[in-house]
Parts: C-alpha cells; structure tokens; sequence
C-alpha cells in the first residue's frame, strides 16, 4: 500500500518560510516522479514543483520560481519542499503526489497515481 504523509505546514507570516516533507512508503519509487501541488479556496489544484526520482533537476512552477526550492533524502525516501519569502497568495492545502509522467508532462497532475492527505500553508499578510 503507497503512503504519501505530508508535514510542515502551519500558519506564517508573508516573508517568512515553512518546509514541507512528504514522507514515502509502500514501493520503489526509483521510476516515478514526486511532486508538489497546492490547492487554495476556491480554485483548482496547481503544480508546484516536481522531480524524477531517477535525477535531473527540478521543475517549477512560475510563480514559485526562485522562491521554492525541491529536494529529496534517497535514504529516508523523503522529499521537501522549502518555501521562502511566502506570500499570501501562496496560501493553500499543498499535496504531495508520486507518479509516472510522460516526457513533457511532469507537471500535469492527472500524470500522478498516488497522493497524500495535504498539508495546510496559510500566509497572513
């Protein structure tokens, strides 16, 4: 059974940072990609950033771009998201999520099998 468990949200405010982890169980997860998406009131579920587990670099989305940096720990099959100088508009519930993208659609969420319970962020201004 894949487990996706999401921690680190919380309420902060804008300038400040969280980092979320997302902690993954259940089978290898050398051939998928795991990625960040968020949700606010109201709105659809955007990408925020991904990463193939098998290497290269991560993806972005514009609006996190130089603000949000992903990373993983390979022993801990763990990935982070860490989050600087926050804004409100970044307020969201942010899920974790493993899948198998194609070629060019790494972030295209209907790509990913697995998800987590996501996480709350709320930016105050």
């Amino acid at each position: 059974q894949v487990q996706l468990v999401e921690s680190g949200g919380g309420l902060v405010q804008a300038g400040g940072s969280l980092r979320l982890s997302c902690a993954a169980s259940g089978r290898t997860f050398s051939t998928y990609a795991m990625g960040w998406f968020r949700q606010a009131p109201g709105k659809e579920r955007e990408f925020v950033a991904a990463r193939r587990w098998s290497g290269g670099s991560p993806y972005y989305a514009d609006s996190v771009k130089g603000r949000f940096t992903f990373s993983r720990d390979s022993a801990k099959n763990t990935v982070y998201l860490q989050m600087n100088s926050l804004r409100p508009e970044d307020t969201a519930v942010y899920y974790c999520a493993a899948g198998r993208p194609g070629s060019g659609a790494i972030a295209t969420m209907t790509q990913y099998d697995y998800w987590g319970q996501g996480t709350q962020v709320t930016v105050s201004s």
